[in-house]
């Protein structure tokens, strides 16, 4: 399973009617998905009264093509979350190089470097947060799948309406 999910599909309608087409759906599923529309892009979230730390959000764009409509989607943690895990890695991996950088010239200058049992240390609480981060994958994962099938569903709805493409003229 990948850290975020992504997929990309191709679609025979038109950009302009899968738009509304998604409002109307989500009012329909106000107590399953919440969601924000805008021209070009969708966000997808579990309510709020049910969203836990793990909880996902899917993000899909739309682009226009002339064969009809690209669809762009990510799934993955709160944008919060997420960047809380980037933040938390960029520091261990910032403060792995200060240390071997400490610790080696040390040993180049025929001190102790003793630092240098920090780095199993930093290691461990990598490998911890890679595994919270799996395990918070797992947790998450029924509502990707509610969230994925409320795509998949709205999109099978567009296709059975044909919002077909406009001709180009």
């Amino acid at each position: 399973m990948e850290i975020r999910p992504r997929f990309i599909e191709s679609y025979p309608i038109a950009k302009e009617g899968i738009i509304p087409l998604f409002k109307e759906q989500l009012t329909t599923v106000k107590e399953d998905i919440n969601g924000a529309v805008w021209e070009h892009q969708l966000v997808l979230k579990i309510p709020f009264e049910q969203q836990h730390f793990w909880s996902p959000q899917l993000t899909i764009s739309f682009e226009g093509t002339e064969e009809g409509l690209t669809v762009r989607g990510l799934c993955g943690p709160r944008t919060t979350v997420w960047m809380m895990f980037v933040f938390f890695y960029f520091l261990f991996g910032f403060i792995a190089t200060i240390v071997m950088i400490m610790g080696f010239a040390q040993m180049n200058l025929g001190l102790s470097a003793g630092i240098l049992w920090l780095l199993p240390v930093v290691g461990v609480i990598v490998l911890l947060m890679y595994l919270s981060a799996k395990a918070g994958q797992r947790l998450g994962r029924k509502e990707m799948e509610t969230l994925y099938t409320f795509y998949h569903q709205t999109m099978d709805l567009a296709l059975e309406r044909e919002i077909s493409p406009e001709p180009n003229e």
